[in-house]
């Protein structure tokens, strides 16, 4: 049962509900739309990447407010008293002004009356692209602890006076990871900075593909995550978490163009790695068509690496690999080893090769040793542009989790959404692979992505920037002296009728208490928690209290306890004000 709080306000929930009746109405994002951050034009959800200081977090004033929100509180004049004739009429008590409860439901309620929510870039019901708050390309997925963890090329919009150009991937130097349990709801754990003043390497230009693998030496994990420096030679760099830190081992490039068996590479880029379970590493490298050779390139190549993950033990391998392209992949299924790739424009129709495969397609070969060599068998996933109409570069992972395998890619489905087509930045989707009892692979790229594995858990504190989809927020990282790395990820930007939504939350026996760590800004902010839809049920209100000192803490009751599973919507008015962390109790 609704508590009589809740009931009051239900006049205003019907207003908001009025302006859509659908995630989402029309709000502040619209395609093309951008703002100045860090001295960068950039676009509303997608950040151009790098460290924001404590200091530089928008803390301007909050959007103004509506000042005549009344006092809705249930009120009754006395009737006027009836004097006799030829009595002294006595006056009236001045009643003392009733202040408003800035923290109640009903007063918060009504700063959200009439507000349009943001529109956002991936509807209610899309998993694809993952992440729609940054671009991501190439990305390569680590399954550990039972979390999907993500390591993407952080594409990063060039601008001039204010126009977006195309993407030269010459301006690249940072990766960005993202993880999740239920391949949903993803947490941003912000980016690697490769190189620069602040870099984690000091000789590499550029960070471009990258390929992470886990092997455990002298029992303990370690972590080894390889590179390219544009497509001139591969570093790698090693950390104890799958979110690092992580430090560059040799201080420099792992392999060059002098390295044994690279000559006849045309690109010196596109790793992938594989621990087999004998604990020996192997690294897959290369690309590139050279003038004449486009059936069979003898660009790929294939290389031991020593126990310690970080040295290349004897010669690289030239594999003979159809068509290639760009972008190795490397699997075991069974006792099978699969190797992917990425096909070149110039392959002849099937009926005029007589191969399984098309151009630009994600291809792959089965052989019984990961040195090769390789025998082709198809396609596992055609072209981007035949399911989006968006032609463009393939660039995958394929990965197994939770008994299920998967296949992680880019599209350039965001950029068309922004209003930038054409240009070339991508974004990161996911969808299944069907193993079939013949060990033959297939997919399909969509949209609507893979359905969730789990539901989301409450049982630990959650990080704002975690989410299903989002409107007009941007997650960045930021110097904070408090904070145990002296570093903490936050969701800024934030405006009017921005929101963050995740999908399958999992209340449990029941939830009624909602606390926040969170900055306010100069003006009161409010945090509307609604539950399944745009249409479903106000569960609670937080006001984030103007000027408040630094992140703090901030709570509500919620106004009827939550129990089971329920799709979250957090709904933000005012500005200035930056998200940390969140809980229910």
């Amino acid at each position: 049962m609704r508590s009589n709080v809740a009931r009051r306000i239900l006049v205003l929930e019907i207003c908001v509900t009025l302006a859509g009746t659908m995630l989402f109405g029309c709000g502040r994002q619209s395609a093309g739309d951008s703002h100045e951050t860090e001295g960068e034009t950039v676009a509303d959800g997608v950040t151009t990447g790098g460290d924001v200081s404590d200091e530089s977090v928008s803390d301007e004033s909050g959007a103004k407010k509506d000042d005549t929100t009344g006092d809705l509180a249930d009120t009754q004049a006395d009737p006027q008293e009836h004097t006799p004739e030829g009595e002294q009429t006595k006056e009236d008590p001045v009643a003392e002004p009733i202040e408003e409860d800035k923290d109640g439901a009903v007063y918060c309620a009504a700063q959200f009356e009439g507000m349009k929510r943001t529109m956002p870039y991936k509807l209610y019901g899309e998993h694809n692209p993952v992440m729609t708050q940054a671009f991501g390309a190439d990305p390569y997925a680590l399954v550990y602890d039972d979390t999907v963890y993500l390591y993407m090329t952080g594409d990063v919009l060039e601008t001039s006076g204010g126009t977006v150009g195309n993407n030269t991937f010459g301006k690249i130097n940072t990766l960005h990871i993202v993880k999740s349990k239920d391949l949903v709801n993803w947490t941003d754990c912000g980016e690697i900075k490769i190189n620069g003043s602040k870099g984690v390497t000091k000789w590499a230009n550029n960070s471009w593909a990258p390929a992470i693998c886990m092997k455990n030496i002298d029992g303990k994990d370690q972590f080894f995550l390889y590179f390219a420096n544009g497509g001139g030679g591969i570093g790698v760099l090693v950390a104890d978490s799958p979110e690092g830190p992580f430090t560059d081992p040799l201080g420099k490039a792992l392999v060059t163009w002098s390295s044994p068996g690279v000559p006849g590479v045309v690109w010196l880029f596109d790793p992938a790695v594989f621990v087999d379970d004998d604990g020996t590493g192997y690294l897959y490298f290369g690309g590139g068509v050279p003038e004449g050779k486009q059936d069979n390139p003898g660009t790929g190549r294939v290389v031991k690496l020593t126990d310690d993950m970080i040295h290349l033990d004897g010669e690289a391998k030239a594999l003979e690999i159809p068509y290639l392209f760009e972008d190795s992949g490397i699997n075991k299924i069974g006792d099978t080893y699969y190797y992917s790739y990425c096909s070149n424009w110039n392959v002849p129709s099937m009926a005029e090769s007589g191969l399984p495969i098309e151009s630009a397609q994600i291809c792959y070969m089965t052989s019984k040793s990961p040195m090769g060599p390789f025998e082709l068998q198809g396609t596992v996933l055609r072209n981007p542009g035949a399911y989006f109409g968006i032609w463009g570069t393939n660039h995958h992972c394929m990965f197994e989790f939770k008994g299920q395998y998967y296949i992680t890619y880019h599209t350039q489905v965001l950029e068309k959404k922004m209003g930038y087509e054409g240009k070339g930045y991508r974004c990161t989707h996911i969808d299944k692979v069907t193993v079939n009892e013949d060990g033959s692979l297939s997919s399909f790229g969509t949209t609507t992505g893979v359905e969730q594995v789990c539901n989301f858990s409450l049982e630990d504190v959650v990080e704002a920037e975690t989410m299903s989809t989002m409107g007009g927020i941007e997650v960045v990282k930021i110097r904070d002296s408090k904070a145990e790395t002296g570093e903490r990820m936050v969701v800024s930007a934030i405006e009017t009728g921005d929101f963050i939504f995740l999908s399958n939350v999992d209340f449990a026996q029941g939830k009624n208490h909602f606390r926040i760590t969170a900055r306010s800004g100069n003006e009161d902010g409010f945090i509307e928690i609604r539950l399944d839809t745009i249409g479903g049920p106000v569960v609670g209100y937080v006001r984030l209290a103007g000027e408040a000192e630094g992140f703090q803490e901030f709570e509500c009751d919620l106004l009827e306890t939550v129990t089971g599973v329920h799709n979250l919507l957090f709904t933000f008015c005012g500005e200035g004000f930056t998200l940390d962390k969140w809980c229910f109790e």
